[in-house]
């Protein structure tokens, strides 16, 4: 006996001892009474799931069997593809192995294009023909094929995230019209690709933008400023005109800063600290006011530290108190880490081996020069060397 349910069948099985079924007619609506025997009652009634049928709007759609077996001959990571973008599985129009010939042609190996697919399926669905004006126009920055395989090796999405092509040799002409280099597109084109497929009025109001500010600062430079700015900063142009002038503002009425001192400051060493928050910024600044103060620096201290290093304020509010408290205990003078902020750029693990190693050998990081600590590993090791060797010679004599 089976009961209409949605789209599809509820189907009841009972068994055959059913007494009888009769119609009844109660307070006027029809209802449907069952009588069942003792044992009927106490007998355990099975039920068949009931099936729906779905149409194609209700359905999922089923992934191209052609594509993955494609995909799994060529070696790509089909499950980091699908996570990455499921709907290219469902897609009859993939160009995976014209892909693979293309890049192939251009001196990637097979190993590269797997990994590239993997990371960014939607690469599959470029055309042959895109590909290649594509291609082309990245040459015009670019100066080798391998360069650009190098840059695909690293960020995939930056070729294949569009296919405007248009969009982006009109971008190409505006950079190199408002005065950037060949050099220039090229650092932007590695660093900050998302920039070319910005669309063009996006990147003229950043630019514009930028023009303004240097103006209204009282430079008379202003393709000058936004070539240092973006020579900088080259995330600046994904970025909005918003955060950047609330930025601008928060830096000039904090620090009290000239005209010129705020022309200086974001053509140099405040450039890259505009791409965050505002919100982030203030939390960052005064966490740094309130530690050190904590510390007995003082406010004209405390305004020469973060000026003279801006990325510190990169540092989330744990980290930077942990590095601050990590050198107190290894008995370094914050006027000292004032004196050479950079060293809150190495890990507190880093910073921990260093001092254990330099008072290994009898250095004296009370009255001597600590920027040792944020050196390269390379020129570290060198002057470890060094003293390991002086220090020798101290003994033997």
């Amino acid at each position: 006996m089976s009961f209409p349910k949605g789209l599809g069948h509820l189907t009841i099985m009972v068994p055959r001892k059913l007494l009888y079924v009769r119609s009844n007619y109660l307070f006027g609506s029809r209802c449907w009474m069952i009588r069942f025997s003792t044992e009927i009652l106490f007998k355990s009634v099975s039920f068949r799931p009931f099936s729906k049928k779905c149409d194609n709007a209700d359905s999922e759609p089923l992934e191209n069997e052609e594509l993955l077996n494609n995909l799994l001959t060529m070696g790509v990571d089909v499950d980091m593809a699908r996570k990455r973008q499921p709907g290219v599985f469902n897609r009859t129009d993939t160009n995976e192995q014209d892909l693979q010939t293309f890049l192939l042609s251009k001196g990637a190996s097979k190993e590269v294009i797997a990994s590239i697919i993997s990371r960014y399926p939607r690469a599959m669905t470029r055309t042959p023909e895109s590909l290649s004006n594509r291609w082309d126009l990245w040459r015009r920055i670019v100066t080798s094929d391998l360069e650009i395989v190098n840059i695909l090796e690293r960020s995939p999405e930056s070729f294949f995230r569009s296919s405007d092509n248009l969009n982006l040799d009109n971008n190409i002409k505006f950079l190199y019209s408002v005065g950037l280099t060949h050099k220039d597109l090229c650092r932007l084109l590695t660093n900050a690709p998302r920039t070319f497929s910005n669309s063009l009025n996006l990147n003229k109001q950043m630019v514009e933008f930028l023009q303004e500010i240097c103006l209204s600062l009282g430079h008379n430079g202003p393709t000058d400023f936004v070539r240092k700015i973006i020579f900088k900063n080259p995330f600046i142009l994904i970025q909005s005109t918003k955060r950047i002038k609330a930025n601008i503002e928060f830096l000039q009425s904090t620090f009290c800063l000239t005209n010129e001192e705020l022309l200086s400051l974001i053509c140099g060493p405040g450039a890259k600290i505009l791409d965050l928050s505002s919100d982030c910024m203030r939390r960052s600044y005064r966490n740094i006011k309130d530690k050190l103060s904590s510390l007995g620096c003082t406010a004209k201290e405390i305004r020469k530290f973060v000026l003279s290093y801006p990325d510190m304020i990169f540092l989330g509010e744990k980290k930077f108190n942990d590095k601050i408290d990590c050198l107190i205990e290894e008995k370094v003078n914050i006027s000292q880490i004032i004196k050479h902020p950079r060293i809150l750029d190495s890990s507190i693990s880093t910073l921990k081996s260093r001092i254990k190693e330099l008072v290994n050998v009898g250095y004296d990081l009370s009255t001597s020069n600590i920027s040792l600590l944020s050196w390269s590993q390379k020129r570290y090791n060198a002057k470890l060397k060094k003293l390991y060797i002086e220090q020798n010679i101290v003994l033997e004599n």
